[in-house]
């Protein structure tokens, strides 16, 4: 069987996931008791008869006073050989602000007493440990629902068992670094294509911003030794049982050399057969 946990801030896009799990074929409960996880399973492993079968359950804040349980059912999942992989949703408190002052949805932990953003701390406190079990974790603060729906349905059909998918993503530092990367590079330091009038309005899948990267002798030594650093090193995640690593390469604005450096290493380790993932969070910023 396959499992998935999805959940995540309230606010995150869970319901988006879920329902993108939905149209896959996958079995969904929403707002499941983390007690009755085990429960659930064995009642839906005799529908299988025989066949793969998927189901997916949200588990979040809702229900809270079953969160305590979680580790357990977990464990026993594990002990049972039948480990769930968890997908995690987070944004900034900004962004989760805006969207309830968009929705006028009321947020599960607020009350009375309890104002929107003293909700949110409580949540991220309430949810941190499963966060720090996560499989993959999805910062939507800068995605789109369609976004979303790719990224969630490239993780439930990925190749995942023993080679974890590398997820790239270039970003501009002067918009923020992405909170949901297991390592940052900054790659500021290389000669800098924004500062050629004519190269400004280009990004780094431009012809004349590539060729003018390729000719650079410290940008092809960056991409070389962040090759290299990521090669040594997957076999440790590999044999941590991890699904996702997510990689952030970020220069300043986010659209030349971070694109660039991020496009030939998706295109390197593509070339070796490992499952690859990426995205420029930056890419159409104009500023």
């Amino acid at each position: 069987m396959d499992i998935i946990i999805v959940s995540g801030l309230s606010g995150s896009g869970k319901s988006v996931a879920l329902h993108s799990l939905e149209d896959l074929g996958y079995y969904c409960i929403d707002n499941l008791p983390a007690a009755l996880l085990s429960q659930f399973l064995n009642q839906f492993e005799p529908m299988a008869n025989g066949h793969a079968e998927h189901a997916a359950v949200s588990i979040d804040s809702r229900n809270r006073q079953f969160l305590k349980s979680l580790p357990n059912a977990l464990a026993h999942l594990r002990k049972i050989g039948q480990p769930a992989r968890i997908v995690f949703l987070e944004a900034t408190d900004e962004t989760l602000l805006q969207r309830y002052s968009e929705t006028r949805r009321k947020h599960p932990l607020t009350d009375a007493t309890t104002p929107l953003l003293d909700g949110i701390a409580v949540e991220r406190t309430l949810l941190a440990p499963l966060e720090q079990q996560a499989d993959c974790r999805i910062n939507t603060t800068h995605t789109t629902p369609h976004e979303l729906r790719s990224t969630i349905r490239e993780f439930a059909g990925g190749n995942l068992a023993g080679r974890p998918t590398l997820f790239f993503q270039s970003f501009g530092f002067k918009h923020g670094t992405p909170i949901d990367a297991d390592y940052i590079f900054d790659v500021r330091c290389l000669t800098n294509p924004h500062w050629q009038p004519e190269f400004r309005p280009l990004t780094g899948e431009d012809p004349v911003i590539i060729d003018f990267l390729q000719k650079n002798e410290d940008v092809a030594e960056m991409v070389q030794q962040l090759g290299g650093f990521l090669t040594h090193w997957l076999p440790m995640f590999e044999a941590e049982n991890r699904s996702y690593l997510a990689v952030g390469i970020g220069c300043t604005g986010g659209r030349h050399r971070s694109v660039y450096i991020v496009n030939r290493l998706v295109t390197t380790f593509r070339d070796r057969g490992r499952p690859v993932q990426w995205r420029h969070r930056d890419l159409q910023r104009l500023s």
